[in-house]
């Protein structure tokens, strides 16, 4: 035994019996699935797009064991007091020693004395020396 009850305000407002009332209702639980998957569809459309947006800006770095690289100076906004504004934000060079797991380093100085402490890729910028810089190296190298 089936028990439905109806309101009789909506039913005299929409001029229907119960059973005309409860069919209604079924088929509009139907639609109500239908735009959740419609919904559910955009949802997932909307996300693809946010992370198509992220990675065209996202610059990725291609940094590799032996390469060149100025390291930022920690903390950002340090400056020191005898520059005033004209103190430099990046130190270096560094070489690359390990690269880690995460787009972490591990650095060394051209000394070869490991820096202490690793650090993240978004803390580098590849270093490109000077045509002088490159002959001296060239030098230091072949000999």
């Amino acid at each position: 035994m089936e028990l439905s009850t109806i309101s009789l305000r909506i039913a005299i407002q929409h001029g229907l019996t119960s059973r005309e009332y409860s069919d209604a209702m079924v088929l509009e639980l139907k639609d109500l699935e239908d735009m959740q998957l419609t919904t559910l569809d955009r949802l997932q459309t909307h996300k693809l797009k946010v992370v198509g947006a992220y990675n065209k800006r996202v610059k990725s770095r291609n940094l590799a064991e032996g390469d060149m690289v100025w390291k930022v100076i920690l903390p950002l906004g340090k400056k020191d007091p005898r520059f005033g504004k004209w103190s430099p934000n990046w130190e270096g060079p560094f070489r690359i020693h390990e690269v880690l797991r995460g787009g972490a380093y591990w650095l060394e100085s051209l000394d070869g004395e490991l820096h202490p402490r690793k650090i993240n890729g978004i803390y580098l910028m590849p270093y490109y020396p000077t045509v002088w810089e490159a002959r001296g190296l060239d030098a230091m190298n072949s000999t």
